[in-house]
């Protein structure tokens, strides 16, 4: 009958044979998550409109943006290797993806909780007890053995309130890989609008290199025609006030190219050798195009929109554990095995032990602890709704702010481009009306003065031209599944 009993719940001696953890598993999931009294999860409205509006601009391309990789919309081809160099070794990536590794060990210790922990022992005791306490009269000194397996106090999780922390803890790890995935958009942006920057620097150093030049011979030229009275003092110190402008203006490109690639290399994770480019950008080979699309496609493609969901979840579940505390919380514990006073009838003779304790507990007055506790998570998903609409709304601000910019930034060029080109002219007349004796030099000065300020400006507008693409791309969350597959193996594979 014993035998019978013992079978019932799952143990057996090490005897009778070896211990099977089969029934014991099946017993563990058909009782583990019977009922869950978490609410039904209803995903909050789209707080914005159903279109951009300035999604007029039609752009080349029919994918939707989160098909296009990083190494597909990046066509330059050292823009792609600082980012391939930063997705491996910046820091910042790096941090993000240690807390997706702590995330997925959390989900597996709240996992583990939803099923029982079986252990095996082996003990051996030995002791004397003097005569006045053995109760025979005489002291005795025993041995004892014992050999089995244990069942840890394990909760049958009638009201769902384990698998509920597991459902939270898995939604939290899902938001840590989504944070993830929004540090890696964010750094690929950064490196592409640090680039953009570098190379913008190099043409304007490269303008103001070629002025410097151009204006070093006109004071050589003025100052020997002062010497021989041909020209005034004046105009050679206009002459000279326009050459050291442009030496002022290189130097102060130059220390800020030497930031930008401080900055550069503080992204990209290690020092970078980028010497200043001796051609301008092709700004049609740096990026492919991209299409907008709809305002709810960044619900699924952007990955701070899809952090917040999960946390949404993740609070959703914690309001089910905490409306399981007001129900008896039901624990089993038990073990069999072996036991005797002498080793060599450890495995013979009458030397089976076993028990079996379940436990029933529900607490009665708490001062309103668990009414607390309950109204806590629904605060708390209360504010992860209020996030979540945040997060779109963001999403939206920041994907129309890009179609905005690449739209109007792209007449700004075309009008800068006629600018420079008329200002480019007005200077040849002002040297020829001068060198005619038809007007002052204090019109030249005018004209070279403005000609290279609408060069510098026209660098400066295509450059952020380039960069609202790139806004747009992490605006649309761009390419984001390209790299998760490699999300927790690649700081272990990649750790100079």
């Amino acid at each position: 009958m014993m035998n019978r009993r013992q079978q019932g719940l799952g143990f057996t001696t090490l005897a009778a044979r070896p211990l099977s953890l089969a029934p014991l598993a099946v017993f563990a999931v058909v009782l583990a998550g019977c009922v869950s009294l978490a609410p039904p999860y209803e995903q909050p409205p789209i707080p914005v409109a159903q279109t951009f509006p300035e999604n007029a601009s039609v752009t080349r391309s029919g994918m939707n943006a989160v098909e296009i990789g990083w190494k597909d919309y990046f066509t330059d081809a050292t823009l792609q290797a600082l980012i391939a160099d930063a997705l491996v070794y910046n820091r910042d990536l790096r941090f993000a993806m240690q807390r997706v590794e702590e995330a997925h060990a959390m989900y597996g210790i709240r996992r583990a909780d939803q099923f029982p922990t079986i252990g095996a022992a082996a003990d051996f005791a030995r002791g004397r007890v003097p005569a006045g306490l053995s109760g025979a009269g005489r002291t005795v000194t025993a041995s004892q053995y014992q050999i089995g397996v244990g069942l840890a106090t394990w909760e049958l999780d009638f009201w769902g309130r384990v698998a509920n922390l597991k459902d939270a803890a898995l939604q939290n790890y899902l938001a840590t890989d989504a944070a993830r995935q929004a540090v890696t958009l964010a750094l690929i942006e950064q490196v592409a609008n640090s680039y953009l920057s570098l190379r913008e620097l190099d043409e304007r150093i490269l303008l103001a290199r070629e002025t410097i030049k151009s204006r070093e011979k006109s004071y050589r030229i003025f100052t020997r025609r002062y010497e021989v009275g041909s020209t005034s003092k004046l105009d050679l110190k206009q002459v000279e006030t326009l050459w050291r402008q442009a030496v002022a203006l290189g130097s102060q490109l130059e220390q800020e190219r030497a930031m930008r690639v401080n900055a550069l290399q503080l992204l990209v994770g290690h020092p970078v050798d980028l010497p200043h480019a001796g051609t301008l950008l092709d700004d049609s080979a740096v990026m492919s195009g991209l299409p907008a699309g709809l305002p709810s496609d960044l619900l699924a493609n952007r990955p701070d929109i899809l952090a917040a969901e999960h946390q949404l979840r993740a609070a959703n579940a914690n309001i089910g554990a905490a409306r399981a505390e007001f129900f008896p919380k039901i624990t089993l514990t038990g073990s069999a095995g072996l036991a005797s006073t002498q080793l060599d009838d450890l495995f013979s003779g009458p030397s089976r032990a076993w028990n079996f304790a379940p436990s029933v507990s529900l607490p009665i007055f708490d001062m309103g602890r668990r009414g607390a506790n309950l109204e806590i998570a629904k605060a708390q998903r209360d504010q992860a709704v209020t996030r979540y609409e945040q997060s779109i709304q963001a999403a939206f601000r920041d994907a129309s702010d890009a179609l905005a910019a690449r739209r109007w930034l792209a007449e700004q060029v075309e009008v800068l481009r006629a600018t420079v080109k008329a200002q480019a002219e007005r200077a040849r007349l002002a040297q020829l009306r001068y060198d005619h004796g038809a007007s002052p030099f204090l019109e030249v000065l005018d004209a070279q003065r403005d000609l290279l300020a609408a060069q510098q400006q026209l660098v400066q507008t295509r450059r952020t031209l380039l960069s609202s693409y790139v806004s747009l791309y992490a605006a649309l969350g761009g390419g984001r599944f390209e790299t998760r597959a490699d999300a927790l193996d690649t700081p272990a594979k990649n750790n100079p």
